[in-house]
């Protein structure tokens, strides 16, 4: 009997006013034994999902990681961004994948067996570690994105619409990092 891969994919980002989109496709060496500790990345702290990610990344059969632009945001709506970036993360896997299963209620146009699986990233091990991989990669672009823009206090808030966000972009304008399609970044440009 051969072995089915089983790709899990998921987003990170598609809330925030600032920053790339990520998405991160997994495929697990075993999904019936996953990792100790995996889960959506949203319930563990980001001590924990810093502490799996490598070992995610050690132990899958096959990883990617993938992102789409501020520009493609907002050129193409971050839905379809959100899709280009899973798609985009599949097709660098170096293995492809018998079936892919993807968070949420929307699948990416890849080709291949493709199923949306509505809390996913709760019940599937291949999502979960998506989950996670997509989540410490937008992470750690957020923090160098950080290192150039300081006045946003990206670090604190990775982009999203926080009060403090949304005082910094009054305070000191919109940057060419800021998503320009979303609402309270489009009316400070008006």
């Amino acid at each position: 009997m051969t072995h089915r891969l089983v790709c899990g994919v998921d987003e990170a980002g598609r809330g925030p006013l600032a920053g790339p989109v990520y998405a991160a496709a997994v495929i697990l060496l075993d999904a019936g034994r996953p990792l100790q500790g995996l889960a959506d990345s949203k319930k563990l702290s980001e001590r924990s999902r810093e502490q799996l990610a490598p070992r995610i990344r050690e132990q899958a059969l096959a990883w990617s990681v993938a992102f789409a632009s501020v520009d493609e945001i907002d050129a193409l709506n971050i839905l379809q961004a959100t899709l280009l970036a899973m798609r985009r993360a599949v097709e660098a896997l170096n293995l492809i994948p018998d079936e892919v299963l993807v968070d949420g209620t929307q699948c990416p146009n890849i080709g291949l067996p493709v199923r949306a699986v509505i809390r996913g990233d709760s019940t599937v091990a291949a999502i979960s570690a998506a989950s996670v991989l997509a989540k410490t990669a937008r992470d750690a672009e957020m923090q160098r994105l950080h290192a150039l823009y300081p006045q946003y206090g990206l670090d604190r808030h990775k982009g999203y619409p926080t009060a403090d966000h949304l005082a910094a972009l009054r305070r000191h304008g919109v940057a060419e990092i800021h998503r320009r399609s979303f609402r309270p970044v489009r009316e400070l440009l008006t």
